[in-house]
């Protein structure tokens, strides 16, 4: 780290997204900084998905994204690994595991069979995700967590400087949900890369992150966890209607209810 303090990994300048006629995102001005766990809340349309996607410049922007390495990250551009939300997969397809991180580290189609390379390296990333044992398994017949630490795992497979995450827990139930997360803490503590977690839960957001951006289409507040998450920050961005279950009966955690919805 510098000697100042943490560096900033990203730097996100007067960035707007527009599409359809309409702005998606407008002047968003935000730092991820290194080696920590920001979280990304907002109601349901306030363009955390679309941010991630500019991050990864997988959509069109104005404004400037720069990725500001800290010394010890060496120079040039940071390997970004994404965990997307879902992705569309047909549940009977008969692709296992091991043939989805194949698709993406061998040169020749996988239904000419798998390397030796490939599956050693799938063996590496899953047992570093913690799901080795699920290599042979159908990938549409795995349960969202199990999903959710493949998908981990393939993005953790580059050694990421920065982690983009899309409401990871959103497919699991609460005892997958909590091992996801006690992982990804475990994970994060050994290679200390970036970590930027967009979520709807509340709970996640405050055992987790140690800085919170608040998005509705612009940037309503950003800081400290502690500082940010007040009545006031959250009315202002789901409407005064806006509450929070705090282990509840049904899911034992926070989620955020009122404005547009999650």
């Amino acid at each position: 780290m510098s000697p100042h303090g943490p560096s900033h990994t990203l730097e996100i300048r007067n960035l707007s997204v527009r599409a359809g006629g309409r702005e998606i995102l407008s002047n968003i001005d935000a730092d991820i900084r290194c080696g920590e766990v920001t979280a990304l809340i907002g109601p349901n349309g306030a363009g955390k998905t679309t941010l991630l996607l500019a991050i990864l410049g997988l959509v069109p922007f104005s404004g400037e994204i720069r990725f500001c390495r800290a010394e010890e990250h060496g120079q040039g551009t940071p390997r970004i690994g994404y965990v997307p939300q879902r992705i569309d997969l047909d549940r009977n397809a008969p692709m296992t595991v091991l043939d989805f991180f194949a698709l993406s580290s061998q040169k020749y189609p996988v239904f000419l069979g798998r390397s030796r390379k490939s599956r050693a390296e799938a063996e590496a990333s899953l047992g570093k995700g913690g799901v080795g044992h699920l290599i042979d398994r159908q990938l549409g017949k795995l349960s969202g967590g199990e999903l959710q630490r493949v998908l981990l795992a393939l993005a953790l497979r580059g050694d990421p400087d920065i982690l983009l995450l899309d409401e990871p827990v959103s497919g699991a139930d609460v005892s997958g949900e909590e091992l996801f997360c006690d992982f990804l803490d475990q994970v994060h503590q050994e290679s200390r890369f970036s970590l930027l977690l967009a979520s709807h839960d509340l709970s996640v957001v405050t055992r987790h992150a140690g800085r919170v951006i608040c998005l509705n289409r612009s940037i309503v507040c950003q800081g400290a966890t502690t500082e940010v998450l007040t009545p006031e920050t959250l009315s202002a961005m789901y409407g005064s209607g806006a509450h929070l279950f705090s282990h509840g009966p049904a899911d034992g955690h926070g989620h955020l209810h009122g404005g547009e919805g999650n």
